[in-house]
């Protein structure tokens, strides 16, 4: 029991569970009815997606320093009472099911998700590692 950081759209592992979607804005030009057929989501929770304003800088982030600076401003819009709740329940249900939350970027490194992984493996989260996900993908 796990829960695994994936990319949106990206082919299932065996045994993932739900996938859930920590992103701002569903999928464009995909009826709903799809997400998860798709392979996008099949819960939307965007309560853990960074803030449009931070969007908008992530992805002008062109250097380190400017990452940094979104790191930091993501990390404080998770610390919020309500969204550290939703990130300790995750954590807790990591321990007794399997599931996945995602984001669609393609490169995690400058993606929310990568920070997302932190946050959860804080909280004492069980995440499936980064080689286990690589490979069974």
């Amino acid at each position: 029991m796990a829960i695994r950081v994936v990319q949106l759209g990206s082919a299932r592992a065996d045994g993932e569970g739900v996938r859930i979607g920590t992103v701002r804005r569903p999928p464009r030009g995909v009826p709903k009815q799809e997400f998860a057929s798709r392979d996008y989501y099949d819960v939307w929770l965007p309560q853990l997606a960074p803030s449009q304003e931070l969007v908008t800088q992530a992805k002008a982030a062109e250097s380190d320093a400017d990452w940094a600076i979104f790191e930091r401003a993501y990390v404080k819009e998770m610390s919020e009472p309500d969204t550290g709740r939703v990130l300790d329940l995750l954590a807790a249900m990591s321990h007794t099911s399997s599931f996945s939350v995602g984001c669609y970027c393609e490169n995690e490194e400058r993606c929310h998700r990568s920070l997302l992984r932190g946050l959860l493996r804080k909280r004492g989260a069980a995440i499936v590692s980064e080689e286990i996900t690589k490979s069974a993908s």
